[in-house]
């Protein structure tokens, strides 16, 4: 189909206010990467802008061996995995189950779910709620009031409709049960809609950060991003948090180590995300239009 002079006027358009909005979420990361690279009369003198000036790695050495950044990963890490795993099993079992139309009360269910999506008890209740079941400085009161989001289910749920009826049936008449089913049939159908919900969990546990302040006491179980937001809130803060010496600012910057802190806090999700990024548009796309 020919293209008129308005369809490729509003297409460039599009593609130029895209290429702007992508601009402008990259440079800051750049520029934060190239300060935790550079020297600290570079960073004072306001040289460094996309590239690292006079290179080191003083600012990673400074962290990785003077602070708590690896134990903080390591929560961030166990948050993240043990939390995914949960709330994806769960919410699965959910879609599952109220995707079948012989499932009894299924709308009814469905609908007090979604209404989770418009009010909830608030934050005063929901403490006193994980103080009550004694979840208070534990991973669980991470874990337990997330385990079947009502938005990733409603997802998941029109996606397992999706599916054709026949193939369910098929298995049916040569015996499969329903966890057969769900296991050898669904879930290997439904790989781009699981990796979906999958890159949402994975990204919401990791950049945990209210909840970690409300309900850890311990500062020992922060997760990394209440380690780097300590880190990076004031100078007072940075120094109690990293021992620094004398002769490590002469090479290496307080801002150096703030900016180190975020690229490691940001760089596993840069890692996940292009593995997954196949499987996202599509298990999106697919889980909204059908149903």
């Amino acid at each position: 189909m020919r293209q008129t002079f308005a369809d490729k006027s509003f297409s460039i358009c599009v593609h130029g206010l895209l290429l702007l909005a992508s601009v402008s979420c990259l440079l800051p990361l750049v520029n934060i990467i190239a300060v935790s690279f550079s020297d600290s009369a570079a960073i004072d003198s306001g040289y460094v802008w996309l590239w690292p000036i006079h290179f080191n790695l003083e600012a990673y050495k400074t962290l990785f061996l003077g602070s708590r950044i690896i134990p903080s990963f390591m929560n961030s890490a166990q948050i993240t995995i043990v939390g995914t795993a949960l709330s994806l099993v769960c919410t699965t079992l959910a879609s599952y189950a109220l995707s079948r139309k012989y499932c009894f009360g299924r709308k009814y269910v469905t609908l007090a779910m979604v209404f989770t999506m418009m009010f909830s008890g608030g934050l005063i209740p929901t403490f006193l709620v994980i103080k009550s079941l004694g979840l208070v400085n534990t991973y669980w009161a991470l874990w337990l009031p997330g385990l079947t989001g009502a938005y990733n289910m409603l997802i998941m749920r029109t996606y397992f409709e999706g599916i054709p009826a026949e193939i369910e049936e098929s298995a049916r008449m040569d015996g499969c049960g329903e966890w057969r089913i769900l296991v050898q049939i669904f879930l290997p159908l439904s790989l781009p809609v699981i990796a979906t919900i999958c890159l949402f969990l994975a990204v919401s546990y990791w950049n945990a950060f209210q909840s970690v302040l409300i309900y850890m006491t311990d500062t020992a179980k922060f997760n990394l991003t209440v380690f780097v937001q300590q880190m990076v809130q004031s100078q007072s803060a940075l120094s109690q948090t990293i021992a620094l010496q004398p002769e490590d600012l002469e090479l290496m910057s307080p801002e150096a180590v703030k900016a180190g802190g975020i690229v490691v806090m940001t760089l596993p999700m840069l890692v996940i995300y292009p593995f997954l990024q196949k499987y996202f548009v599509k298990g999106v796309m697919l889980g909204a239009i059908k149903g």
